[in-house]
């Protein structure tokens, strides 16, 4: 196999980050960024396929200049390069436009037998770019891998889980293949690879940079068939309790009347417990 290219995502830290509710928007200026988990799961996977290939692993990223820390992050945790894809005119892409992007970027950085990602962002959950860019590419896609087994020169087996339901497909490449947290443990990258990712030059494109792949129409708001109006997040609610010291009867008929009402106990008109 010639190449593997995974995709990657640098996403807020979804524990720390807020929600501003006024706004109905995530305020990303409010907690640190990393990579998209399942994308960290794409990553070691390919990783692991390259040691026994010796399949170059390149990374591509779309997003802001600060993006460029997650792919040198990918690099220490063994990637051998990577490009960020980044453009004012990206901005305010959904998943058509980012996928229009992304196939982009895989098809101007030359020949690729397998390209990797994770099943879905955890600031978006859509789990739509990646057979999307499959879609575009003209190629074969398995989603939800759980394993990627018998790679050889021309093809690959993955096993894939839907539901309760396990299937294995035998696919030639090129192949795009989502993956689950499943698929792998994700190694931590060593503190020679950290200073090794720090030198590393990445290279930056752009709508130029992508000339006789990509349309300005294509890309960012103006290649986005949908647009979000605002996200609504639900107010937290607050266990409420109540003590009930010597009227037990009390307390058990309030108990129940809570149980009928929230329908995790239905009681038939006349009878009993």
């Amino acid at each position: 196999m010639d190449r593997i290219v995974v995709l990657i995502k640098q996403v807020p830290d979804m524990e720390e980050v807020k929600f501003d509710r006024e706004r109905g928007v995530i305020d990303r200026n409010s907690a640190g960024t990393e990579i998209n988990p399942f994308d960290l799961n794409a990553l070691e996977a390919a990783v692991q396929i390259s040691e026994k290939t010796g399949a170059e692993v390149f990374v591509i990223s779309m997003g802001p200049p600060s993006a460029k820390e997650a792919i040198r992050e990918a690099i220490a945790r063994g990637a051998s390069n990577g490009v960020l894809l980044s453009d004012r005119k990206f901005g305010g892409a959904d998943v058509k436009a980012t996928a229009m992007t992304l196939a982009a970027g895989i098809r101007s950085t030359g020949p690729y037998s397998l390209v990797l990602a994770g099943m879905q962002t955890v600031d978006g959950d859509t789990g739509q770019v990646g057979p999307e860019i499959a879609e575009l590419l003209g190629i074969p896609h398995a989603g939800y891998a759980e394993s990627i087994d018998d790679v050889d020169e021309s093809s690959v087996t993955v096993t894939t889980r839907i539901w309760d339901g396990r299937y294995q497909k035998k696919l030639k490449f090129p192949v795009l293949v989502t993956v689950t947290k499943d698929i792998s443990s994700p190694r931590l990258p060593s503190l020679k690879s950290k200073m090794k990712a720090r030198k590393a030059e990445i290279p930056v494109l752009g709508l130029d940079g992508l000339e006789g792949y990509l349309k300005e129409e294509e890309t960012g708001l103006k290649g986005s068939a949908t647009r979000v109006r605002k996200i609504v997040i639900p107010e937290s609610a607050e266990r409420a309790g109540s003590v009930y010291r010597e009227d037990i009867p009390m307390a058990i008929d309030t108990l129940i009347e809570v149980l009928k009402d929230t329908k995790v106990l239905e009681v038939m008109q006349g009878d009993g417990i």
